[in-house]
């Protein structure tokens, strides 16, 4: 068991720590949609009813997908641009370990299948990391879109309007103010850590420079 936590410490927290908000967001939310229910004359539902609402659907992918936007937006970033002095950046005018051709490690016993194999797989595999943000990017925007329709066509219905189709959902100005409110701040806090490790330190941290580094020192190592 130690081991395990030890070798995998950071994901078990950071999960954890996902599945017990994601239970507070299931929980108050099913209490806000019955009180909701109860003002306006509707029936309560249960909670594994309330889980297929689009309220319930809208309110979690609206927020994954400017998650997974930021991510892959980012990961996709780094690998171009620089921004001198932070540890997030890779260094200017040095090739990095990140930037060496994966082919000349086929021979390697511990390089991963892909590596190994070379051709089109390789392609794919060196850019499967923004690939897999860009899918989990593209399900989450379509969910929520989904659950958006069904909630904003509720409240039309409520009020004696016509119901929109999914695309007609995507054309109103309410989906975009959903969306770019939430990206908008996903890249203002990518931006704050850019910015912030060029003058500031977290002692261990692998996303700090080290403590003794000067201010114009790009890159963590």
């Amino acid at each position: 068991m130690q081991r395990i936590w030890r070798e995998n410490g950071l994901s078990i927290v950071l999960f954890t720590l996902f599945f017990i908000f994601l239970a507070g967001q299931t929980l108050t939310g099913h209490s806000e949609y019955n009180q909701s229910q109860e003002e306006h004359g509707q029936p309560q539902v249960g909670l594994g009813e309330y889980v297929r609402t689009g309220h319930y659907i809208e309110a979690v992918f609206e927020n994954w997908e400017s998650e997974f936007l930021q991510m892959g937006a980012y990961v996709l970033f780094t690998a171009y641009l620089f921004q001198k002095g932070s540890a997030e950046s890779k260094k200017l005018g040095e090739k990095e370990p990140v930037d060496e051709d994966p082919s000349q490690s086929k021979d390697d016993p511990n390089a991963p299948g892909p590596v190994k194999q070379g051709g089109w797989l390789l392609t794919l595999y060196k850019h499967s990391l923004s690939l897999a943000f860009v899918v989990l990017f593209l399900l989450s925007f379509s969910l929520h879109a989904i659950g958006g329709t069904e909630e904003y066509n509720s409240e039309q219905i409520e009020h004696g309007e016509q119901p929109v189709s999914v695309t007609g959902y995507l054309g109103t100005s309410r989906f975009w103010f959903e969306s770019f409110q939430n990206w908008q701040s996903e890249f203002m806090a990518v931006g704050a850590i850019v910015v912030l490790s060029i003058f500031l330190r977290e002692q261990g941290s692998p996303e700090s420079k080290p403590v003794a580094s000067p201010h114009s020192k790009t890159g963590s190592a």
